[in-house]
């Protein structure tokens, strides 16, 4: 919660507002005849709003791997949903995703069920799940 990275991003981004909010209390001061103290309490206000705000936010801030999933998808069970041959859409849990076949994976044709090997971005390779003889 604490990083250096996040609360420097936190801060940088917060900084034009509380320079737009200082303008503006400076020009509204200026124009109303209002005391000069208004001003300073206004900007602290605001920078105590952020600062209160930042307990509640700074998850959004934390730099994270873009292609991290909240879930694994290496070794699920999906649904093609049209044929792959080479690269098509296959349905897991309820969520499309598009996928390109393994290499030396044969087409896979549309119902079929697909196994996914591994994850390029967001297009999984997959090969056909092997039917079980019982």
């Amino acid at each position: 919660m604490w990083s250096r990275v996040v609360l420097a991003k936190y801060w940088a981004l917060q900084l034009p507002a509380t320079a737009l909010v200082l303008l503006v209390l400076l020009v509204t001061v200026d124009r109303l005849a209002w005391p000069q103290w208004v001003v300073w309490v206004g900007v602290t206000l605001w920078v105590a709003k952020d600062a209160i705000l930042y307990r509640f936010v700074w998850r959004s801030y934390k730099p994270s791997d873009p292609a991290a999933l909240p879930y694994a998808v290496q070794n699920a069970k999906g649904l093609a949903v049209e044929r792959i041959d080479p690269s098509g859409f296959i349905r897991i849990w309820g969520e499309l995703w598009r996928a390109e076949l393994s290499r030396g994976a044969p087409p896979i044709e549309k119902g079929e069920t697909v196994r996914v090997n591994a994850r390029h971005g967001l297009t999984l390779l997959v090969e056909p799940e092997p039917v079980d003889k019982d």
